[in-house]
């Protein structure tokens, strides 16, 4: 799943690409990835609008279109690419945004999960699945004293809290497990009893191993590439991530894989240990 920083890359690409574009036409071949409005009237409403930006928030792209803002959230395998309107239409192309150049944008999804929807100018980060989400992982927006705060009265395991977004936006499994592995820090144990050092490192170990990956370009794994056809190669910092079986960096003993929450998870258990 395109985590924050891959979607990131994606909205730079945009920026590059179709920035300042006038939308002449809309091709919709799976209705259901328009959550809202209704398709004919999502068509229409697009159909001479110019593309101004491309904004982020959390793992959603905002286009800010001159008379709305479009949401896009690419969920598990959503991508865009560039064509010409005159290229070969490559299977799981669901949506066509052609502009009055000749060129086109075309969103493709394997498992057509993501979604589109048009909001009113400027009320993006009004949409409902926008408004729910915690600071972006940046300072000074990602207060620590509130984390803190936050952290003391959750009394779950650490990782699924850090994945659901509203601590803090933007990490999905991949960057959660590297950030736990930089700070020593179980994937199970409890938030609440986290030491005030220990929330010290794993909050700033959020925010460098997040930058870190923006910088990278995202991480490649199977399939995901950004909107300019590039991968990411951030994979090649993973020190937790898919290294199960390898020995870490730190100690040398193997890395292992368990679930929690429902999620593969990758740490080590030496450095990573819960306590009381």
């Amino acid at each position: 799943m395109p985590e924050l920083p891959e979607v990131e890359t994606v909205r730079k690409g945009l920026v590059q690409l179709v920035k300042g574009k006038e939308i002449s036409n809309v091709i919709v071949d799976w209705g259901r990835i328009i959550e809202s409005p209704e398709v004919d009237e999502f068509i229409h409403t697009l159909v001479g609008q110019t593309i101004l930006d491309v904004d982020r928030r959390g793992k959603f792209l905002i286009f800010k279109l001159s008379q709305n803002d479009m949401i896009s959230h690419l969920r598990m395998e959503g991508k865009f690419e560039y064509h010409s309107q005159t290229d070969e239409i490559q299977k799981h192309t669901h949506v066509r945004f052609q502009f009055t150049d000749g060129t086109e944008l075309r969103y493709l999804d394997v498992r057509k999960f993501g979604r589109l929807s048009l909001e009113p100018k400027g009320l993006g980060e009004e949409y409902k699945g926008i408004k729910k989400l915690g600071p972006e992982p940046i300072l000074p927006d990602f207060d620590l004293e509130v984390f803190k705060q936050q952290l003391k009265k959750k009394h779950r395991a650490i990782k699924p809290l850090l994945l659901d977004q509203t601590l803090v936006t933007g990490l999905g499994n991949i960057y959660v497990d590297e950030a736990l592995y930089q700070s020593c820090i179980h994937p199970e144990q409890i938030a609440s009893k986290l030491t005030d050092n220990e929330v010290e490192t794993l909050h700033q170990s959020i925010i460098d191993v997040l930058a870190t990956a923006v910088e990278a370009g995202g991480t490649t794994i199977r399939t995901y590439k950004n909107a300019l056809g590039d991968a990411g190669h951030f994979q090649v910092y993973l020190s937790a991530y898919g290294k199960q079986g390898e020995p870490c960096k730190r100690c040398g003993h193997t890395i292992e894989k368990i679930k929690v929450a429902q999620r593969g998870t990758h740490f080590c258990p030496i450095c990573q240990v819960t306590h009381d």
